[in-house]
């Protein structure tokens, strides 16, 4: 009798890189994480389909990615980057075995056969469209997509509401056009969520809605939070660094009140809660936890598996070729004295690890279920890109874990949808606002250095708030464009979209890319800035269609959008 359920919930997303360069950013980003991840995971788990293994995944593609990975632009040149892998890998064989380097023969061998079946993988068994060959895994029930905002737009520090719907509007229709279904499950970028709030801000006090009334309008039934909202403790795990050992218990948990004036109740990550939206309304909005334990067994930099000395060592690559041919070797040891990577030793490894996962998730649901009675679940949430690209062995590792998990008694293989329909939240929970970024607030996407890019100048201009209030107000005038004002205005929502990604902030605070971050970001800011100003003029000429055009081609993103979502919330037109 199984006494619990279990999924993997993998983030899929990359900033919008369509035509903006190759290395070091730019369309690489894409290109990396498709052939290392996205296609290595389509083979995993359809070699798990035809192996007859039973396996259920929960997994979320942002509405951007989607985009990009449907984009006949982007796969052509993913194409050519998967080619160019090929040859590097023949050069360096050539290389190595004149050079008598019998080991780094044996490794660049051991790449070109890798990169040649991605090759044959990309081209023969998905037919070079991957967004298709995941849907073919929705439609057979073996996985659950999971949609996001449009562009990944850090959600609670949007001052409209317009905006909010507007990111998850479309995103969900991006979602119906390209899996022929509305989205079940949201994943709210960054895991941010924002409560119902008052705002005093314009003279009157007045509410702003929780982001679980703008997903039940849309007709969404769940999304994910990060531990510490849940469990209303402090952050932990991703959002702070580990509290717990590598082979602890389930982990502290808090007591704290489920909803003023009861009784302290036990919250925790292993429960599906109803979120109590404002003025105690029920809305039909579930919310599921990340598991702290189960995530930080790969997370911590300390303990997790990809830290494994035998495993491929990500930061040191060849001087000529760029491929990667040392393994981690050591916590401290430098770059330099790193020594090479074994792919069988690498393999045993895995084999371990998956085994040792999958018994620490029997564990943890075993005893949730004697400690309270309850069919609980693990919801483990990674960043999908950590498998394959970042953790060399990682696609291989969820792969044995899904057919380990598929054949425990203990554990029934789930998503989100599933286990949400199947065992309905009994507890309404409030949560509070937070994330999983560092310190479990905003700050990651809010701090000095990128406080202009939402506050704008000195005058308040050219910021992601004044973006938002004119592309609102320019809405309302305009409920009813037709033509080439439809089509000018649908375009610099498509512009606001874009400056709106989390990633510009993001990328800036971490120092990764930040002057390519400054410079995307205030490109999409003069793209709206002169798209807004021939609306507000009614300028339809050449000259602003001309802009128009030049500007759709460069993204040629979200080619369905409706201005109107925009529009302040109860009078759009539609």
């Amino acid at each position: 009798m199984t006494v619990g359920a279990f999924s993997f919930v993998l983030h899929s997303h990359l900033p919008y890189c369509r035509s903006a360069g190759r290395w070091p950013h730019g369309e690489e980003w894409i290109h990396e994480a498709a052939s290392e991840t996205y296609i290595p995971l389509l083979d995993a788990l359809y070699d798990l389909k035809q192996e007859g293994c039973s396996f259920k995944l929960t997994l979320g593609i942002t509405p951007v990615l989607v985009e990009q990975l449907a984009d006949p632009l982007i796969i052509a040149h993913l194409g050519e980057f998967i080619d160019e892998k090929i040859n590097r890998a023949q050069n360096d064989v050539k290389r190595f075995v004149k050079a008598g380097e019998t080991h780094l023969v044996y490794l660049a061998k051991f790449y070109l056969d890798r990169y040649q079946k991605i090759q044959d993988s990309f081209h023969n068994r998905f037919a070079c469209n991957i967004v298709a060959a995941f849907k073919t895994l929705q439609d057979e029930g073996c996985i659950e997509i999971v949609t996001s905002s449009a562009t990944h737009a850090y959600l609670p520090l949007l001052k409209r509401d317009s905006s909010i719907y507007a990111q998850l509007r479309i995103g969900r229709e991006s979602y119906k056009r390209h899996f022929g279904t509305y989205p079940y499950s949201v994943w709210l970028p960054e895991c941010g969520y924002r409560p119902a709030v008052f705002d005093t801000s314009h003279g009157r006090k007045y509410k702003r809605p929780g982001l679980e009334r703008f997903i039940a309008d849309l007709n969404m039934g769940c999304f994910f939070a990060e531990t510490h909202l849940v469990e209303g403790g402090e952050p932990v795990g991703k959002a702070r660094e580990p509290v717990h050992g590598p082979y602890g218990s389930i982990g502290k948990r808090y007591y704290v009140p489920l909803l003023p004036h009861t009784e302290p109740t036990l919250r925790t990550t292993f429960l599906p809660y109803w979120v109590r939206s404002a003025d105690s309304e029920l809305l039909e909005v579930a919310v599921l936890g990340r598991d702290n334990r189960t995530g930080m067994q790969v997370w911590s930099a300390e303990w997790g598996y990809p830290g494994d000395y035998n495993y491929r060592e990500f930061h040191k690559k060849d001087g000529i070729s760029g491929l990667q041919y040392w393994k981690v070797t050591g916590a401290k040891v430098d770059l330099g004295t790193k020594e090479y990577y074994d792919p069988y030793w690498a393999a045993q490894r895995v084999a371990g690890h998956s085994a040792h996962y999958a018994r620490l998730v029997e564990d943890l649901i075993t005893n949730f279920y004697q400690e309270t009675g309850k069919f609980g679940i693990i919801a483990a949430a990674y960043d999908s890109e950590l498998f394959g690209h970042w953790w060399f062995e990682g696609v291989d590792w969820l792969k044995h874990v899904l057919r380990h998990l598929s054949q425990s008694e203990l554990v029934q293989l789930t998503t989100a949808h599933e286990f949400v329909t199947q065992h309905p939240p009994e507890d309404v929970i409030a949560l509070s606002e937070g994330s999983w970024g560092l310190d479990g607030d905003d700050f990651t996407w809010h701090n000095v250095d990128n406080k202009w890019m939402w506050d704008g100048d000195g005058d308040g201009q050219g910021g992601i708030h004044w973006a938002e209030m004119k592309m609102e107000k320019l809405a309302e005038k305009h409920l009813n464009a037709t033509g080439k004002l439809k089509d000018l205005l649908n375009q610099a929502a498509r512009e606001l979209l874009l400056l709106q990604s989390s990633d510009w902030p993001f990328l800036i605070t971490t120092g990764q890319a930040a002057d390519y971050a400054r410079h995307r970001f205030l490109e999409h800011v003069d793209r709206f800035d002169k798209l807004t100003r021939f609306a507000e003029l009614d300028q339809t000429d050449e000259l602003a269609m001309t802009k128009c055009q030049e500007f759709w081609e460069l993204d040629k993103i979200f080619p369905d959008i409706d201005y109107r979502y925009f529009a302040e919330l109860g009078k759009q037109n539609m």
